[in-house]
């Protein structure tokens, strides 16, 4: 019979599994499982280039466009090159600063659970969230700090942090910590980690300030580009819409109004808080996020946006720093950005990890001229389109809809249980404790530290 003839399932040999791209990378165990657990099995170009030289102990340079992989290709490394070792209390072994409250969280969500695997302890320390427990942190001990420049030099000077046994130093996005006006504070920051550490900085352009601090403090640095210093996302489609003044609003409404997530930019804060109320205005459910909303409800709003309480994020360019949520399909700039990099740095939180992406800019008469010099700045070649509300090509490229039209009420995110105990009167002070500052967006001096 035919069936004789062929073999026993347990007589096909196995083909033993190779071994994982990040183990041939040098990665060790713990980390390459805790990825594989992640469903991370294959690196990005820029891990692939720039973890062998990080592991080597060289300082690094790289440059790669927003959306790359850049958070695992630098923190992989570094918390390799530290395993093993434990912190004194108020002396971490590795430092990552980054400009924004949010990009310092999104860090730490990345690196922190595969850190566990090393038996490595990692605190956030940010401006906007408990100082008290960032101390009490730091004084147990914690092998890594992710920081902002302006709360990692209050505790410096308050003496409770010493960086004198860091071992490596992250600037992550440095390009823009330099354009908030940070390039003393971390110039001080780098003075006070021992001469002969390792230096990593990651940055989409690599000119003006961010070129001081690699020529001061980087040592012999390997360099990594993954893109131009002008480069849109392959996979990135972009859009000016002319439209009349008249007309501005009601196209973004539609825009907003469609199906998936959306990021929408403005320039002010109270732009921000005005654009949410209208979008209610007509039936359309948008969080607000700015520098002045207190770090709980900024929290609370990425939370629901990730969650998908919400679709519509309105964002300032500063508080959207960081922002890094999957399957976001469109970004509208209702206000131009000021410049090519705010551009591109705007666009890449759509695209990201090779997905696709739209990015639409509205353009009104007296902008096309600056808004033209900037589109050739960032090196992209966007469709033009004069917009109308209604137009058909609005509903093809951007899946843009006719709101209802009927008024809702204005969206927050939904607070934490025992904050709405605190109000029905089952605990709390009363509501007259006093809340936690407000930190502002304050481009070029300052940004949040």
């Amino acid at each position: 019979m035919l069936d004789a003839a062929l073999p026993a399932i347990t007589d096909i040999p196995e083909v033993a599994a190779g071994p994982s791209e990040f183990t041939l990378l040098g990665l060790p165990k713990p980390l390459v499982t805790g990825l594989s657990r992640q469903g991370i099995d294959s690196p990005f170009p820029i891990q692939r280039a720039t973890i062998p030289d990080i592991l080597a102990g060289s300082d690094v340079l790289g440059r790669g466009q927003t959306g790359s992989g850049k958070t695992l290709a630098f923190g992989l490394p570094m918390m390799a090159r530290i395993a093993g070792s434990k912190a004194r209390p108020g002396r971490p072994l590795a430092v990552v600063l980054v400009p924004t409250r949010e990009l310092a969280m999104q860090v730490t969500d990345a690196l922190e659970p595969l850190g566990r695997g090393l038996s490595l302890r990692m605190k956030t320390v940010v401006g906007g969230m408990s100082m008290g427990r960032q101390i009490e942190a730091l004084r147990r001990g914690v092998e890594v700090v992710v920081a902002t420049p302006g709360r990692l030099t209050d505790l410096i000077q308050q003496g409770e942090c010493t960086l004198d046994e860091v071992q490596v130093t992250i600037l992550d996005e440095a390009d823009h910590m330099c354009d908030l006006g940070f390039f003393p504070v971390v110039s001080a920051i780098l003075q006070q980690t021992p001469a002969d550490s390792q230096r990593l900085l990651f940055s989409a352009t690599l000119d003006g300030d961010v070129d001081k601090l690699v020529r001061r403090f980087l040592t012999d640095p390997v360099t990594h580009s993954m893109a131009p210093v002008a480069s849109s996302v392959d996979t990135m489609e972009h859009h000016v819409l002319e439209v009349h003044r008249d007309d501005k609003f009601p196209v973004t409404a539609e825009i907003a109004n469609r199906e998936g997530r959306t990021i929408i930019f403005v320039r002010t804060q109270h732009g921000v808080d005005r654009l949410c109320k209208q979008l209610a205005q007509v039936g359309i459910k948008a969080g607000g996020l700015h520098g002045g909303k207190r770090q709980n409800q900024r929290t609370r709003i990425l939370a629901e946006f990730k969650e998908g309480a919400i679709n519509v994020l309105v964002c300032t360019d500063v508080a959207a720093r960081g922002i890094h949520v999957d399957n976001i399909s469109l970004v509208l700039h209702v206000d131009p950005p000021q410049d090519h990099k705010s551009y591109l740095h705007r666009g890449g939180r759509t695209a990201r990890a090779g997905e696709k992406g739209t990015v639409m800019t509205l353009v009104l008469p007296n902008e096309r001229r600056s808004t033209d010099a900037m589109t050739r700045r960032a090196g992209i070649k966007p469709f033009r389109l004069k917009a109308t509300p209604g137009h058909p090509r609005l509903e093809e490229v951007a899946g843009a809809r006719q709101p209802s039209g009927e008024p809702i009420p204005v969206w927050e995110p939904s607070a934490p249980a025992a904050k709405q105990r605190e109000r029905r009167g089952f605990g709390g002070n009363g509501g007259g404790g006093r809340g936690p500052r407000r930190f502002r967006d304050r481009p070029a001096h300052g940004g949040e530290g």
